[in-house]
């Protein structure tokens, strides 16, 4: 075995990603994928999860099992098939999400809900709901791991009115360092990949309007987070060579997190 292979392969590793159909999850997904890792993807859509799993399975082993992880009946649903399937889980990686952007007069309750429902609410229950899976996986050695997507508009306040979107994303932040102080004395870790603007649907709008060279002006490193950017993040906090780190907030923005 190499030392990166020692270091940071995962290999062998059950994986779970939510929101892995599409965009950035479907990245992450992939790269565990092709790195050996046995991953189960998570989103609402059974077709988008179909067409994933038909792209992925060629290069590894790639199953789904679609549910709403905004709803309790969703995340039950998740942990109950999971429990049939996998003997435990070595990653989670919780990167489905929402964001709804209104005028403040305007803003409405339901987009704070779904905000809430799934970015914050819906990542703490679905975490107690397999915490039991995640700690047959863990090892005072090798923690089992869970990773949060947060997002640099948990850092600085948004041009746009994004209001629960961002605040639900601080939030998330600041549960996963309490979640990262209580998991580890059951040798679990916490972390959180925030990323930059990446060109998913939420940004697509915005990207129309401006142009991404507009959009990524204030960015010190000029240009969008991109796939490999969170992918590569995502393969760090889950090897062995960060067994040792927990409770960190891990920007993946180009440096606006720290610069505006």
């Amino acid at each position: 075995m190499s030392i990166l292979d020692d270091y940071f392969g995962v290999a062998g590793k059950i994986v779970v990603v939510t929101g892995g159909s599409k965009g950035m999850g479907e990245f992450i997904a992939e790269a565990f994928v092709e790195a050996g890792a046995k991953v189960y993807i998570c989103s609402r859509s059974e077709s988008a999860c179909a067409e994933t799993v038909a792209k992925l399975s060629p290069k590894g082993f790639c199953a789904a099992i679609p549910a709403d992880l905004a709803t309790e009946a969703g995340r039950r649903k998740l942990a109950a098939e999971l429990a049939t399937r996998a003997p435990k889980i070595d990653v989670l990686i919780n990167n489905a999400g929402a964001i709804w952007a209104a005028p403040l007069a305007d803003y409405p309750e339901k987009g704070w809900d779904k905000c809430y429902d799934l970015n914050t609410k819906g990542i703490f229950f679905l975490v107690q709901a397999l915490t039991p899976l995640i700690e047959k996986a863990a090892s005072r050695e090798n923690p089992a791991r869970i990773i949060n997507i947060g997002s640099i508009a948990g850092f600085h306040v948004p041009r746009h009115e994004t209001y629960a979107y961002a605040s639900s994303k601080a939030a998330l932040h600041h549960l996963s360092r309490h979640l990262a102080y209580h998991l580890a004395s059951r040798h679990i870790t916490v972390n959180v990949v925030a990323p930059g603007m990446f060109p998913s649907q939420m940004l697509k709008a915005t990207l129309e309007k401006l142009g991404e060279e507009k959009v990524v002006e204030r960015v010190p490193l000029k240009r969008l987070t991109n796939g490999v950017d969170m992918a590569g993040a995502c393969l760090y906090l889950a090897s062995r060579a960060a067994s040792y780190v927990t409770g960190a907030v891990l920007p993946v923005d180009g440096g606006t997190a720290t610069t505006l």
